[in-house]
């Protein structure tokens, strides 16, 4: 979940880690860092640019050749917010949550949250453009909604992936019963006909011996979220959140993984656990020394390389969320490790 902390998080610290001159009658420019500043990061690449997509008005952009210096746009993807996303999620303005994107079929798809804090009456929308260099993104509408009093999900968090027989999924999900996933149709809304199913819990229906949840008195304690689905060999893996975000140092974010030989599932850890019933093999957590809790993942192969990337609550940076990228080692037996930096 995007707590509205966060927002006062960026408030605070936008002036130390993405300071630039303004000036009084000039619109902002584009600048460059080596510490963006960011929270739930997924990637693209394209035309020997990679882009990074992210939680914030109107979805932030940013750009790189080399995911080391990145040039922060002025502008975010969303200029004008579609009509629909304020009559379907009731108190939503412009602070977009947990955007995703992928090329499938000649276009880049790009999907995104709009949510309130704490309640599950949620929407997550669709964008598309033929190009990332000079992107004209077409509202594609809604993709699916939740209701409070009606769904034990939330519809925020959304990852696509396409399987082996070129079909694309969706997956997505924040607390409540957990981690949803869906088949879409060829316009990248669900299927007709499916129900979303749960394929991952921060906790089995039976264990009640569960963690108080320190942010809201609505979602509950099945503290899960941010699904990341990455194919490699033969297997399918599951990447997801547990436990909080959004409180700046005292975040508990990380992050746990399973995998299946099928799209669908069923995911299982390293000991055969099922991630429905709780199931999850550690990948990274806070070290306390450089971040003090790291999660909300991506995962890709660029260029020859599979890297994770995330946000982290940095130690140095007094628990702002910044970039985090590591490299990913395969084990011999197929799964991920992380490897200490670029």
């Amino acid at each position: 979940m995007k707590r509205i902390l966060f927002i006062v998080v960026v408030l605070a610290m936008s002036t130390t880690l993405y300071s630039q001159p303004q000036r009084k009658g000039h619109p902002p420019r584009a600048f460059q860092t080596e510490t963006p500043m960011t929270h739930d990061p997924v990637m693209a690449y394209a035309d020997s640019t990679y882009y990074l997509f992210c939680t914030g008005m109107g979805i932030q952009q940013m750009t790189s050749k080399d995911r080391k210096t990145w040039t922060v746009m002025p502008e975010p993807v969303m200029t004008v917010m579609p009509g629909w996303t304020q009559d379907s999620v009731p108190g939503f303005k412009y602070h977009v949550w947990a955007p995703d994107i992928i090329r499938w079929h000649d276009k880049w798809w790009l999907a995104y949250s709009c949510s309130t804090f704490g309640k599950n009456g949620s929407a997550i929308g669709l964008l598309s453009t033929p190009s990332l260099s000079f992107p004209i993104w077409k509202d594609e509408g809604c993709i699916v909604t939740s209701r409070a009093n009606r769904d034990n999900w939330n519809a925020i968090d959304p990852n696509f992936v396409i399987d082996e027989d070129d079909q694309p999924w969706m997956v997505w999900g924040s607390f409540w019963d957990g981690i949803q996933m869906a088949r879409l149709d060829t316009t990248m809304h669900i299927a007709k006909g499916e129900i979303p199913r749960t394929i991952a819990r921060r906790y089995s229906p039976k264990n009640h011996n569960r963690m108080e949840n320190p942010t809201s008195k609505y979602a509950g304690t099945n503290a899960i979220e941010a699904p990341f689905i990455m194919r490699h060999g033969d297997y399918y893996y599951l990447f997801v959140s547990w436990d909080y975000c959004c409180m700046g140092s005292k975040s508990t974010y990380r992050v746990v993984v399973g995998r299946s030989k099928t799209v669908d599932g069923p995911y299982v850890d390293r000991d055969g656990v099922d991630m429905r019933e709780g199931g999850g093999t550690p990948v990274i957590a806070g070290d306390k020394k450089k971040f003090e809790a790291v999660g909300h993942c991506a995962v890709y192969h660029f260029n020859g390389e599979d890297i994770y990337i995330s946000h982290g609550y940095s130690v140095e940076h007094k628990g702002a969320a910044v970039l985090v990228q590591r490299p990913i080692h395969w084990t011999a037996d197929g799964w991920p490790e992380l490897v200490e930096s670029l």
